[in-house]
């Protein structure tokens, strides 16, 4: 178990130049979201710019203080002036706090929203993204990298803005009290502006950087957890120890560099206004001195200066989280701007009919979930078609992995292959055939590259997935439970038309034989937990099968489905599955003569090919290299050999 770089952290082609990076228009992306709640987000930023400006009003009180009251000796002036700075402060402290009542609900709803549609498309991008991408990748975008864009929202986003006119205001302030003190205050503007336009291309290197490397140690972690019997098995606990130590490593060396940047950043913005208001200070005190200002007047020019103090300081601050919301915002993109499945989100049935989808005249009407008896709408496969069109069939089927390159050879090439209604076939083949591609082809798992796979004379690219997942029914070798009851897990694939009748889960249940489930301590209502491996291996088996079934499906696809159980529980679970059968058209892939045997008419994988197509006892017969996978002899067969010759001694064809 290792980390593995995610698509992003590769660097592009030296051909192609990088483009520059634009923070505005990155963030820009955002609108879309923050647009339902602009009203609010504004009536925010202006009630922070009033109670910011407020601030500036208290240099102006003290200015007033010092030359009025103070100056002709008024204890009630001074009295007065204390009274109006503490309503000022009142004031300032509970329009603060109206800003923060008027973004908190809104930008939770904003990071709700974002964090929706990740998931959504999550569901509906093609298997092949999930299989380039680290889960832990996935799972740091929908969580650390969202929280920090809801942070750049509520705080950042606004003060960027407040702190601007806030500077600008005190500027202007500055120079109306006194021009040559405030020119002297506007030197470091100049300075200021370079450091930071150099920090905001370092620090977001670095930013991006250290998301990537958090979603490598989430993927490791998640890795360790969900293989925690393999790590303690094998004795590896200090190996994984080391790599993740190794990663946190890396992700803290590139934090303490943020840190630094940070840290660098905040002494300029810090040191040099400072030695400006020092130099303001001097020249000031030197005017008044002269008699060319007033004290108070140099009071107030120098609560002022001291007021824009934090507007000026938190400049690195606030660019250091606009620069993190950039990144996260980037990687957020990278998921969302990935196509889905073509034909995801297809209209309801009815509202809009799809190429193909319409049956050929006199055929029967579509039935099955979701589509009533005399439908004619997208999806509606006519049902029990009898001729050359019916049941499954793959044309010419060819199919290349999509990041595999143009050269390479097909996983499948050129399979064809005719399943009749109500007929089971088995695929045989040896490891790397092409067995379990070719069953993912099915529910449209994968797209074919070239070809086509039709249901009763339909083609699968012409029905909406939602439907033609709900005529085909998959149990996969290698069974996936969630953490749910038993229920749940079950008749997870009946859908979600209504409750289901209460026989449905005992039927799909005793046709499983997983009678098991009535000695867990809830029965069908016990969770099963994270990946279900609180079961056995044969159990998951079992219940994944009988979520296969539940739904009585018109197409049923299994991958190997009973690799997992004993000879004895294996031969109930076949002999239950011989009447439902009967009723389905099906897809098997098999590896032993008992999984074999359930089937009509068994199909031969070779290299991607269908080498033969037989019953049983015809391809031992005719087809050395069947008679070599049922037989378990230690050597393929080669030219020439009989297949009889394959056999274990006592064994006939």
């Amino acid at each position: 178990m290792s980390s593995y770089p995610s698509p992003q952290e590769k660097p592009p082609p030296e051909s192609v130049p990088e483009p520059k990076r634009s923070v505005v228009r990155i963030l820009l992306r955002l609108w879309p979201y923050v647009r339902p709640v602009r009203v609010r987000l504004f009536a925010a930023a202006g009630v922070a710019i009033v109670a910011s400006c407020l601030g500036l009003v208290f240099p102006l009180v003290l200015k007033w203080i010092v030359d009025g009251p103070v100056a002709d000796r008024d204890p009630g002036g001074v009295w007065l002036g204390a009274l109006a700075l503490l309503l000022l402060g009142i004031g300032e402290a509970v329009l603060f706090g109206f800003r923060r009542w008027l973004v908190a609900r809104p930008l939770a709803g904003v990071e709700a929203a974002l964090r929706a549609d990740l998931y959504h498309r999550l569901q509906r991008v093609p298997l092949a993204f999930h299989d380039r991408w680290p889960s832990g990748q996935l799972l740091s975008r929908g969580t650390t990298d969202l929280g920090l864009i809801r942070i750049f929202l509520q705080f950042p986003l606004t003060f960027l803005l407040v702190n601007g006119v806030t500077i600008v205001v005190g500027l202007a302030i500055l120079l109306v009290q006194e021009w040559t003190l405030g020119l002297v205050l506007m030197l470091p503007v100049v300075p200021l502006v370079a450091i930071c336009s150099f920090f905001e291309a370092r620090y977001s290197r670095a930013s991006r950087l250290a998301q990537d490397q958090a979603g490598d140690l989430t993927t490791v972690t998640e890795e360790s957890v969900l293989g925690i019997r393999v790590v303690k098995g094998f004795g590896r606990h200090r190996g994984q120890e080391r790599a993740f130590a190794g990663l946190a490593g890396a992700l803290r060396g590139t934090e303490v560099v943020k840190a630094r940047m940070v840290a660098g950043i905040w002494s300029a913005v810090t040191v040099i206004p400072e030695l400006a208001i020092g130099a303001a200070l001097v020249l000031g005190t030197v005017q008044v001195a002269d008699g060319d200002l007033s004290a108070g007047t140099l009071v107030a020019f120098l609560s002022t200066a001291l007021a824009l103090r934090w507007p000026v300081e938190s400049i690195g601050f606030l660019l250091a989280l606009c620069q993190e919301a950039a990144t996260a915002t980037e990687r957020f993109f990278e998921v969302m701007d990935q196509p889905e499945e073509s034909g995801a989100d297809r209209p309801e049935p009815g509202r809009e009919r799809g190429p193909g989808a319409e049956p050929e005249a006199g055929a029967e009407p579509g039935s099955g979930p979701g589509v009533e008896p005399g439908s004619t709408g997208p999806g509606a496969v006519p049902r029990g078609r009898t001729g050359d069109d019916g049941g499954l069939r793959f044309e010419g089927v060819v199919f290349r992995y999509p990041d595999a390159s143009d050269g390479s050879r097909p996983v499948l090439d050129g399979v064809d292959l005719h399943i009749r209604p109500g007929e089971t076939m088995a695929v045989v083949g040896a490891t790397g055939s092409g067995k379990t591609t070719l069953t993912a082809l099915v529910p449209r798992l994968h797209e074919t590259t070239a070809g086509r796979i039709t249901l009763d004379g339909t083609d699968i690219t012409a029905l909406p997935r939602e439907r033609l997942r709900t005529l085909v029914s998959v149990a996969f070798e290698e069974p996936t439970l969630f953490s749910a009851t038993v229920s749940e897990n079950v008749l997870m694939g009946v859908g979600d038309d209504g409750t289901p009748a209460p026989d449905v889960l005992d039927r799909a249940l005793g046709i499983a034989q997983a009678d098991f489930v009535e000695a867990l301590p809830q029965g069908a209502g016990t969770e099963v937990g994270e990946q279900g491996l609180t079961l056995s291996g044969g159990q998951r088996q079992r219940l994944a099968l009988a979520r296969a079934v539940a739904a009585r499906p018109r197409f049923l696809v299994l991958d190997d489905p009973l690799s997992a159980l004993d000879v004895h529980t294996e031969a109930r679970v076949e002999a239950a599955l011989r009447h439902v059968l009967k009723d389905t058209t099906a897809l098997v892939v098999a590896h032993r003569p008992s999984t074999v045997l359930l089937a009509d008419r068994v199909a031969l994988l070779s290299d991607g090919r269908v080498a033969a197509v037989g019953t049983h006892q015809e391809l031992m017969r005719t087809s050395p290299e069947y008679a070599w996978l049922m037989s378990g002899a230690e050597y393929p067969p080669g030219p020439g050999d009989r297949s009889e010759e394959l056999l274990p001694e006592g064994t006939t064809s």
